[in-house]
């Protein structure tokens, strides 16, 4: 009975410990604020932020736990700016601290300096007065040994300075160093702290995108989701030679080819064409094709990538960007598209809704079923090369 007692109480003083000792489990949603190691505290919060995400990443794609997914990362983020800011702090505070150690060392240099330079000059005088000078000017022997040993402490004494010179100009550059270190360190920290800003800005964006768009509707959510899946499948089907296509014939660069859609349509949520490049059935990332141009982004959070090829673009200015290509928020945040990226550019111009062709070669026209409707697009086959371009959601002009 008294062994079962003993082992209740340890239980009792574990669980105590436990719960009000400060070792308990940390969650992603701690602030740190009463912890002693805040930089150990961000990081355990960093390990439950991930846990958290990947825990989250497992679950049905639904609203509810996209939201969650979003308040995770900037959970997450949100650490990271908190311990990198401590962590400047610190740094700053030593480099305070080696600041006043090296003023004081460089006073100490200066004295001893001074000294020095004194101690030397009468050193030198001293040397030039030979023994026998001393034993014929001393008042007798004691005298003479008196002086003999008093310049024998003041050389002694010169080395010493010496010695105390070479240390504290040595440890004078050590400081230095550090401190120099310490500022590069500063330096390299405030950079990341102004990435993990934009980061978190950015997550914030994506969060009120996300319920700007879904107007808070699990419903409206899932109709997105389905129709972006939908549209993506149609898109390998129509570069797999499954769309129904007809040849129209040979057209030029700059030439008018279609005309978007005014409205949502057959897998698509609004007015825009949907700008393909494809390389021997391969995405190809337009921005490297496309001209240089000014644009507007309708979702920062996307990146706002620069154009970097020689195109002109498919449809006039102003043009507006609705969906970037790559892990776009729709595609990354949002898994859209199963795990996978934007295959294309999405783009428009409402006051004008012409689409070109960005340079001459064989238009198709084709059709093929998405999401319950019928999804037209035109192909130009480039004949001056292996490279294809599609431009979808849009009507036969």
């Amino acid at each position: 009975m008294v062994r079962r007692l003993f082992l209740l109480g340890c239980l009792v003083i574990v669980f105590l410990v436990l719960s009000y000792g400060g070792v308990a489990a940390l969650t992603c949603e701690d602030t740190c604020e009463n912890q002693a190691d805040k930089v150990a505290c961000f990081q355990e919060v960093q390990r439950a932020c991930e846990e958290r995400l990947k825990e989250i990443s497992s679950r049905k794609v639904t609203l509810t736990n996209t939201v969650d997914l979003l308040n995770s990362k900037i959970a997450l983020t949100q650490s990271q700016v908190n311990k990198t800011v401590v962590q400047i702090a610190a740094l700053e505070k030593e480099i305070e601290t080696l600041v006043g150690k090296i003023s004081t060392l460089d006073v100490s240099l200066d004295q001893i300096s001074r000294i020095l330079t004194s101690r030397i000059q009468q050193s030198y005088k001293n040397s030039r007065i030979q023994p026998i000078y001393l034993l014929l000017t001393a008042d007798g022997i004691d005298d003479f040994l008196a002086t003999f040993k008093y310049l024998k402490i003041v050389q002694a004494q010169d080395r010493r300075s010496l010695l105390e010179l070479e240390e504290a100009r040595a440890n004078f550059d050590v400081q230095k160093t550090v401190k120099e270190e310490k500022q590069q360190q500063v330096l390299g920290l405030q950079t990341q702290l102004l990435a993990q800003k934009n980061d978190l800005n950015k997550q914030q964006q994506e969060k009120q995108l996300l319920l700007t768009i879904t107007k808070h509707e699990e419903s409206r959510f899932q109709d997105l989701l389905a129709k972006a899946r939908a549209e993506l499948a149609a898109i390998q089907n129509i570069i797999a030679g499954k769309g129904e296509e007809s040849q129209v014939g040979g057209i030029n660069e700059g030439d008018k080819i279609a005309s978007v859609i005014p409205a949502p349509s057959a897998c698509s949520s609004g007015a825009h064409v949907h700008f393909e490049v494809v390389k021997d059935g391969a995405h190809q990332n337009p921005a490297a094709f496309l001209s240089s141009k000014s644009v507007v982004w309708d979702n920062a959070p996307d990146g706002q990538f620069a154009f970097s090829g020689s195109w002109p673009w498919p449809v006039n200015e102003p043009i507006r960007i609705t969906q970037g290509y790559g892990m776009t928020f729709y595609a990354a945040t949002l898994n859209y598209y199963g795990g996978g990226p934007h295959t294309g550019l999405d783009m428009v111009n409402t006051n004008d809704l012409s689409v070109k062709a960005v340079r001459k070669g064989t238009l198709y026209r084709g059709s093929i079923a998405c999401g319950g409707g019928t999804l037209k697009y035109v192909r130009v086959d480039h004949s001056d090369d292996e490279y294809d371009t599609y431009y979808l959601h849009v009507n036969y002009f």
